[in-house]
């Protein structure tokens, strides 16, 4: 997503380096692996992403990011309205992700790169960019609703709640409005639908970032 920032911390490497770790067998029969990283907002989803792709690399193995914020129906404020008018829109039908998954598939078959949406969150619009495969041999797509996605070969969930996310969105909060009482509702809501797709992850991380597999 445009205009997004992410600061890696030393527990997001450590929890990377472990999920690296449970992945790198998985290539062993497959010239491509797609995974996913799901969790709650706040618990560090980009940051254990990028720190993933960052490990991959520096064992050789090339790796390509997607992220669900640039898979939402609406960008981000024109979203946000849409939860106010109506909270039942709060859940997995506020994103793409058929079409993610798709994007998955295509990398997985083979493609050299794909079209994408892409979310400008200053602008509150959605535009697109072309991303490039390259010799990446690993897709992560990091997001709320990922472990939802089928084309993977591999989903990490992280096992922590917006209750114990609180400091970390804080930190990184993109706009005063994300903390107010209607937000904290919306987490709840995404809370409740989250906490049923820990069983079809094969990788927890715990509360203490440390991944193991399920």
């Amino acid at each position: 997503m445009k205009g997004d920032t992410i600061v890696v911390e030393e527990h997001h490497v450590r929890a990377a380096q472990g999920v690296a770790e449970l992945v790198r067998p998985l290539l062993e029969n497959a010239t491509r692996l797609g995974v996913t990283i799901a969790g709650e907002s706040g618990s560090g989803k980009s940051e254990i992403a990028q720190a993933l792709a960052d490990a991959l690399h520096a064992a050789g193995i090339p790796a390509v990011i997607f992220q669900q914020d640039d898979y939402f129906v609406y960008p981000p404020r024109s979203n946000d309205r849409a939860r106010r008018e109506d909270i039942t829109w709060v859940g997995p039908q506020e994103v793409h992700l058929d079409t993610l998954d798709a994007h998955l598939a295509a990398f997985l078959g083979g493609a050299d790169s794909v079209d994408k949406p892409l979310v400008d969150y200053a602008a509150d619009a959605i535009g697109e960019e072309t991303l490039a495969f390259g010799d990446a041999r690993v897709a992560i797509a990091e997001g709320t609703y990922t472990t939802l996605l089928e084309t993977v070969g591999a989903r990490v969930f992280i096992d922590r709640t917006f209750e114990q996310t609180r400091a970390h969105r804080e930190k990184r909060r993109r706009d005063a409005a994300e903390l107010d009482p209607f937000i904290e509702q919306v987490l709840a809501i995404e809370h409740d639908i989250i906490a049923a797709h820990k069983s079809r992850a094969s990788i927890v991380i715990d509360d203490a970032y440390t991944a193991h597999a399920q």
